[in-house]
C-alpha cells in the first residue's frame, strides 16, 4: 500500500481532482466539514444526509457514485461524531471504518480529505499517523502458512492525504515516519504471529542479519559456547529441557555521533514457553507462542529507526531460547548463578524470561548506555492490573528514572501505543529473598508483576533503565487472535523524540 501527499492550492480543488474514491466527514449535527461543503455543489452530500441514509456518526459509512460537479468516480462520506469535540477515538473508529471500505471498492487509489486537525488535542500528522496505522492495520492478512489463503484484497492500493501547499511538507515528514512504524508494526506481527515450530531462536537470528543486510546495520550472533564462556548461567538455565540451540542476539544502528551513548533495546526472545518443569496448563498454551513478543517488538522498531536512518545510536539485544520440559530441564529449587555473579534460587521454571533477561541486562553494561529499556510478555499479573489497554511501566525513581518515564509515558500518549506507571520500591523486593541463594526468582502471587520488576532491577545499577511488561498488549485472543505490533509505535516515537533533542 502506497500513501504520498496531494497538496492543494487556488488552481487545484478537491472537486477537480480525478481519482478512484474521496474520502469526506460528515458530523452527527447532520454539519458537512469544509471539504464535503466542497464537493456539495448540487446538494448531492447533504440531501444524502436529510434523507437520513448516514447519520454522522464516527465509524458510519457512505458511499456515493457520480455526484454532479465532482471528477472522482465515487465519494465516500465517514461519519466522525461531534464536530465540536471529535475524540481520538471517534477518529480511530471513523478511519477503521473508512479502511474497510476501501478494501471493497473496484477503485485502485483514493484521496483523503479528512479534516485532520479537528481531532482534539491533536495535530494534522498525529491524524496523518492514526489513518496510515489503522488502514494499514486493516490490510494486514496473518495466512503465510495456509495452503489456501484468503482472496486478496483488490481494493484502494495508492491514498493521497489532501492537504494545503503550506502544510505539505510536515505532512510528507509524518508520512514517512507512519509508514516506517507501520512496516516496524507489521514486521513484529509477522514474526509473532508464526508458530514456534517456524519462528526458532535461529529464525530470529536470521531475521536479524537479513536486516543487517537490507540496512547496513551491524549483527553479531553468540551461540551456546560463547554463552558459556561469558557465564550466563541464568539464561542458559532456561534452555536445558530445550533441542533448539539458544541465541544471543546484537543488532547496532550507530547513525548518531561515535561518541554519544547509545539507547539499548532489550526484548524477551522466549519462542515457545511451555512453562517447563512448572508446566502451564494446556488451554491456550499455544498462545505461547507470543512470548516473542519483546523480542519481535525490538526488531520491529529497529526496522522502523533504519528505515528513518535516525541520527541515533540505538542497539537492540535479544536472549532467546526456548522452555521446555524434558529429563535435562531445569527443577524448581535448582540454583543458578548468573552473569552477574549473583546466585538465584528457581522456584518456579515458568518464570523463566527475567531468568534470559538478567544475563542480557548485565551484557549490555559493556555499551556504556544512556539509557535500557527492557520489552517482555512477563507476567500474567500485569495484565490481572492493567488488562489490555496498557502496557505497564516499571522504573526506578530518581530524576533519571523519572525523566526516563516521562519519556516513554509521553511517547506513549503522542503514538497510542499507551504505557502506565508502575511501582518499583524497596519493600517489595522482600519478597524475593531466599533461604540458599542471593534471590528467588518469584515472589508470591502478590504484586507479581512488580515484584518480576524488582528482579530485573537488581541487574540494572550501572545506568538508566526501565521496564516495559507488554503481556496484556502485545497479541489479542479469541477470533481476533493475533500479535498487535506492540509496542512498537511507543519504542519508536521514544527513539524519534530522543533524536531529534539531540540534533
Amino acid at each position: 500500500m502506497d500513501f504520498s501527499i496531494k497538496s492543494l492550492d487556488a488552481k487545484s480543488t478537491i472537486a477537480s481532482i480525478k481519482t478512484g474514491c474521496i474520502a469526506v466527514a460528515v458530523f452527527e449535527n447532520k454539519n458537512l466539514s469544509s471539504a464535503a461543503q466542497a464537493l456539495n455543489h448540487k446538494g448531492d452530500i447533504s440531501a444524502a444526509l436529510k434523507s437520513g441514509d448516514i447519520s454522522g456518526k464516527a465509524g458510519t459509512t457512505l458511499l456515493l457514485r457520480g455526484v454532479n460537479g465532482v471528477a472522482a468516480e465515487r465519494v465516500l462520506l465517514v461519519g466522525l461524531g461531534k464536530e465540536e469535540a471529535v475524540s481520538e477515538k471517534d477518529f480511530s473508529s471513523a478511519v477503521q471504518a473508512m479502511a474497510r471500505v476501501f478494501t471493497t471498492l473496484g477503485a485502485s487509489d483514493a484521496i483523503i480529505a479528512l479534516p485532520l486537525d479537528a481531532v482534539a488535542a491533536r495535530d494534522a500528522s498525529w491524524a496523518i499517523h492514526s489513518t496510515i496505522l489503522n488502514t494499514r492495520d486493516a490490510a494486514y492478512r496473518g495466512d503465510s502458512l495456509k495452503s489456501k489463503k484468503e482472496p486478496a484484497a483488490s481494493g484502494v492500493r495508492k491514498i493521497a492525504f489532501a492537504v494545503s501547499t503550506v502544510s505539505a511538507s510536515i505532512a510528507k515528514e509524518a508520512v514517512a515516519h507512519a509508514v516506517a512504524v507501520a512496516n516496524g508494526v507489521a514486521l513484529t506481527k509477522d514474526l509473532g504471529n508464526l508458530p514456534a515450530n517456524v519462528c526458532t531462536p535461529t529464525y530470529l537470528a536470521n531475521a536479524a542479519k537479513k536486516m543487517a543486510k537490507d540496512y547496513k546495520l551491524g549483527v553479531e550472533v553468540l551461540d551456546r559456547k560463547q554463552l558459556q564462556a561469558l557465564k550466563m548461567g541464568s539464561f542458559l538455565s532456561v534452555t536445558n529441557g530445550s533441542d533448539e540451540p539458544p541465541k544471543f542476539i546484537v543488532l547496532k544502528h550507530m547513525g548518531g555521533k561515535a561518541k554519544d551513548a547509545p539507547v539499548v533495546l532489550v526484548g524477551k526472545g522466549i519462542t515457545f514457553d511451555s512453562g517447563g518443569i512448572s508446566l502451564k496448563p494446556g488451554a491456550a498454551m499455544d498462545e505461547m507462542k507470543y512470548d516473542m513478543g519483546g523480542a519481535a517488538s525490538v526488531l520491529g522498531t529497529m526496522r522502523a529507526v533504519a528505515e528513518l536512518k535516525l541520527k541515533l545510536n540505538v542497539i537492540i539485544v535479544i536472549p532467546s531460547c526456548e522452555n521446555m520440559p524434558s529429563g535435562s530441564a531445569t527443577k524448581p529449587g535448582d540454583i543458578v548463578t548468573s552473569m552477574s555473579g549473583q546466585t538465584i534460587e528457581i522456584l518456579n521454571t515458568d518464570a523463566e524470561g527475567r531468568l534470559v533477561l538478567c544475563d542480557a541486562l548485565t551484557y549490555v553494561e559493556r555499551f556504556k548506555p544512556a539509557a535500557v529499556v527492557d520489552v517482555a510478555t512477563l507476567t500474567g499479573a500485569c495484565i490481572t492490573a492493567l488488562g489490555h489497554h496498557n502496557s505497564g511501566l516499571f522504573t526506578r525513581s530518581d530524576d533519571a528514572h523519572d525523566a526516563l518515564a516521562h519519556e516513554l509515558l509521553n511517547a506513549g500518549k503522542a503514538s497510542g501505543d499507551t504505557a502506565w506507571r508502575m511501582p518499583i520500591e524497596d519493600s517489595y523486593q522482600e519478597q524475593l529473598k531466599s533461604n540458599f541463594a542471593d534471590m528467588a526468582n518469584i515472589g508470591g502471587p502478590a504484586a507479581g508483576s512488580v515484584t518480576a520488576a524488582c528482579f530485573l532491577e537488581r541487574y540494572t545499577k550501572k545506568y538508566t533503565w526501565a521496564h516495559l511488561d507488554i503481556a496484556g498488549t502485545a497479541w489479542k485472543s479469541g477470533a481476533a487472535k493475533g500479535s498487535t505490533g506492540r509496542p512498537v509505535p511507543l519504542l519508536t516515537m521514544f527513539l524519534v523524540k530522543r533524536a531529534q533533542a539531540g540534533e
